[in-house]
């Protein structure tokens, strides 16, 4: 089981006040995202390969 110990906030998240902050925790094959005003609580977890295709989609197309 991945159990993350090092989060940080994304680069996704909005500035400001830290309102919007997704923190991400990564390991070579895992990738955990939570909400940073509720870090106790649900923790998702994916596949790095899955993660990286998540946000490729992400971003915007030029």
């Amino acid at each position: 089981m991945f159990t993350p110990t090092t989060w940080r906030k994304s680069s996704y998240s909005g500035g400001g006040e830290g309102n919007d902050c997704v923190e991400i925790a990564d390991a070579p094959a895992r990738i955990a995202v939570r909400d940073s005003k509720a870090p106790a609580r649900a923790t998702l977890t994916f596949p790095a390969p899955a993660f990286l295709t998540f946000l490729e989609t992400l971003k915007p197309r030029r």
